[in-house]
């Protein structure tokens, strides 16, 4: 009989971590970051506690990764270790040993619970190159429709959902190249993306800006439906 595997010890602390994606490193797909983030861990000599099981891996929690291309300011994970450490010192080892670009924002102890249950929405800025007079229209009629239709291909194939109904709040203002458009997305299922939320201004205005936008998410946590705001998840 094939020997059991090792058991390992359980975890003694855990961090919640918030990095950013900039510059050229936005293009990182999140299986490439998190390839580059257990390295940067081992670069770091981080005392990762890992799994039971034939093919132990560090314990490692991703949550609400932004689409490839999409630069953002709050990325979150959640790391198990193995010994108590200052969040502080991971904090200066990690910036240390990641590429620049994949910066490390803030490290914290975890108070428990699941990460993932406080992204309940973000916060992005999309820059256009497209007439801001066409812009506002577009938003204006957006808001106005009870639900807007859109496709994306999926891994189960093409799907067709309702994007306005995630969309908590949506603004343009103009740009001396263009427009920026503020908006504010509820996470939920199907996740509705940026780019779903720009097919459906096409789809019902026509809005066709020249180029590729710029995507930016600014914040990720907690949504307050009053008021429209993404809240720290890392302070809750």
């Amino acid at each position: 009989m094939r020997d059991q595997p090792e058991q390992q010890a359980p975890p003694v602390q855990r961090l919640r971590i918030r990095y950013a994606k900039r510059g050229r490193l936005r293009f990182t797909s999140h299986r490439d970051f998190s390839r580059a983030f257990e390295r940067a861990i081992f670069r770091a000599r981080v005392p990762m506690a890992y799994s039971s099981g034939f093919n132990p891996h560090p314990r490692i929690s991703y949550a609400g990764a932004a689409p490839t291309g999409a630069a953002s300011e709050a990325e979150y994970l959640e790391i198990a270790l193995a010994e108590v450490v200052d969040p502080a010192v991971i904090r200066t080892r990690l910036e240390e040993a990641l590429p620049d670009g994949l910066d490390v924002i803030d490290v914290v102890q975890s108070p428990g619970g699941a990460l993932a249950d406080l992204l309940q929405g973000s916060h992005w800025l999309i820059d256009l190159d497209a007439d801001p007079a066409t812009t506002h229209d577009a938003v204006a009629a957006f808001l106005a429709a009870d639900a807007v239709s859109v496709e994306r291909m999926t891994k189960k194939g093409l799907r067709e959902f309702d994007c306005r109904a995630a969309v908590v709040a949506l603004s343009a203002v103009d740009r001396p190249a263009g427009a920026r458009l503020d908006l504010v997305l509820r996470h939920g299922v199907p996740a509705v993306r940026p780019d779903d939320v720009l097919s459906g201004l096409a789809s019902v205005a026509g809005l066709d800006p020249a180029g590729a936008p710029l995507l930016t998410r600014l914040a990720q946590g907690p949504l307050d439906e009053s008021t429209g705001t993404v809240g720290d998840p890392l302070s809750s």
